[in-house]
């Protein structure tokens, strides 16, 4: 019998530690490096699933935190699990609701057992432990699921991300020892905040436990561009070279490109859809805001060589018209192009490692940039 979980590394870059790889799950294959829409609450906003599909997006997330105050998992199960429940039949990845419970600053206390907030629904008090996002993750029933970690800001002391990372790594074999499915993968996450020591650390006992996959959390939680790219390049090399590596909540190009070059493979961000719903596009990694009267009368496509839906058969000029009127159809018809876009921009990276020509081809975005990156 066949395991339900591989990765297989296709193609190496010759100048850099990018790699092009499939990683096979059982709802499907994900060609690696790729970007992954973000369905918070079993659906990528405004997006179909035959919309997502037409995306060209083979893996979505949802949060076990959010679907745990609502619907509930139990409701979730009986729907026959989350592909069923949101008709979604591809891979699906759940985080453990580390994050958000953690960003409950206010209206949270943390201990050794786990976490306990004030649900802000109704005012309940709940208990999050590392148990109980596995347990909760395995009756949701995604492909892969999260280890339940603590996430420390940007603004902690080291005394307090040292105290975490301590913390997350005792959680992770928790959640080892309660996850029950064969058919879910457990990925381990690495925290460390910004102290290259303590991720190494982090790193090499997280490499020990032999997991499906390692993901990079604790980035993107306020640090500028170059310090992101300096933690993971630092931290991605050391994580197993036959296992997927996840980089969290990271989705600009200059970000993406500079950590497929330090090893990684998988990434998500609410970007895409976010700027949809403010009114922008994303456009060969530039932002364009769409409300601006330069688009009133241009009649051409927001990218002449985007297949995507809206490019194909509507203008800037009706976009504007649009985000201007504040109709709905605008943010579908932006999220559907602006997904697509991240998606296309990790698919031309898989292209060029497959023809070693990723340094020569995405030069522009390997660089160090003074710059906050235009995506962001």
């Amino acid at each position: 019998m066949s395991k339900p979980f591989s990765f297989l590394v296709s193609a190496c870059c010759s100048q850099t530690k990018a790699r092009a790889g499939v990683f096979f799950t059982p709802h499907g294959s994900v060609e690696t490096p790729r970007f992954m829409p973000v369905g918070t609450l079993a659906n990528v906003k405004t997006l179909t699933p035959k919309q997502l599909c037409e995306t060209e997006a083979q893996m979505v997330l949802a949060n076990t935190y959010h679907l745990h105050l609502q619907p509930g998992e139990t409701i979730v199960a009986r729907a026959g699990g989350l592909h069923s429940f949101m008709g979604w039949q591809g891979p699906i990845l759940t985080d453990s609701g580390g994050f958000q419970v953690f960003s409950l600053s206010e209206i949270r206390k943390i201990t050794e057992d786990g976490v306990t907030f004030r649900s802000p629904h109704d005012g309940q008090i709940i208990n999050f432990s590392p148990e109980r996002s596995i347990q909760i993750q395995n009756t949701l029933g995604a492909d892969v699921i999260m280890a339940f970690d603590e996430c420390p800001p940007y603004s902690a002391s080291r005394e307090e991300v040292e105290a975490a990372t301590s913390r997350t790594y005792r959680w992770l074999e928790r959640c080892i020892a309660v996850h029950q499915r064969t058919d879910q993968a457990l990925f381990g996450i690495v925290q460390g905040g910004v102290h290259l020591d303590l991720r190494s650390t982090a790193a090499q006992l997280l490499a020990k436990l032999e997991l499906p996959g390692y993901a990079i959390g604790g980035v993107s939680v306020g640090e500028p561009p170059e310090l992101i790219a300096k933690i993971v390049q630092a931290t991605a090399p050391l994580l197993p070279p036959n296992k997927p590596r996840y980089l969290m909540g990271v989705g600009t190009y200059r970000e993406m490109a500079q950590a497929i070059a330090a090893g990684v493979d998988l990434f998500d961000c609410v970007i895409p859809t976010r700027l949809a719903r403010h009114g922008a596009a994303l456009v060969q990694g530039d932002r364009w805001n769409l409300k601006n009267a330069q688009f009133r009368e241009d009649f051409t496509p927001l990218d002449r060589s985007c297949p995507c839906y809206t490019c194909q058969n509507f203008s800037r000029a009706y976009l504007c018209h649009l985000v201007r009127a504040q109709e709905i159809l605008a943010f579908t018809l932006l999220s559907i192009h602006n997904v697509t876009e991240l998606i296309r921009f990790t698919q031309r990276i898989r292209a060029a490692i497959l023809s070693d020509r990723f340094t020569t081809e995405f030069a522009h975005w390997l660089t160090p940039s003074l710059e906050e990156d235009k995506g962001r």
